[in-house]
């Protein structure tokens, strides 16, 4: 698996806008950037600065762990399935033995 992390932070940023009802151009408004700027964030072609994270947890009204909270927010059959996927794709057997200890460890 290829942890993008602006692709993510891009996704689940548009994802808490939309939820919150905010168009593109609102919301950029609202944080003082272009809207091709915030375009850029939420695709994750470009990376938000401090000074605008600060204003997206402003104006979302969320902490910096609810922005945070990105792959655990996803729906169980989608989290087996990546779990599963990310599995079959190890070729080294030392490592498919250790995965397999942690998950008998758990029952």
């Amino acid at each position: 698996m290829t942890l993008n992390i602006k692709k993510q932070l891009g996704a689940r940023i548009k994802q808490l806008r939309q939820e919150q009802g905010y168009s593109q151009e609102q919301f950029a408004e609202k944080l003082g950037i272009a809207p091709r700027t915030l375009c850029g964030i939420e695709i994750g072609k470009n990376f938000f600065t401090a000074d605008t994270l600060e204003k997206i947890l402003t104006a979302l009204n969320i902490t910096p762990q609810e922005l945070f909270m990105i792959n655990y927010l996803q729906p169980q059959e989608d989290l087996v399935k990546e779990i599963i996927d990310t599995v079959k794709s190890i070729k080294d057997r030392q490592k498919i033995e250790i995965i397999y200890k942690i998950i008998k460890s758990f029952n």
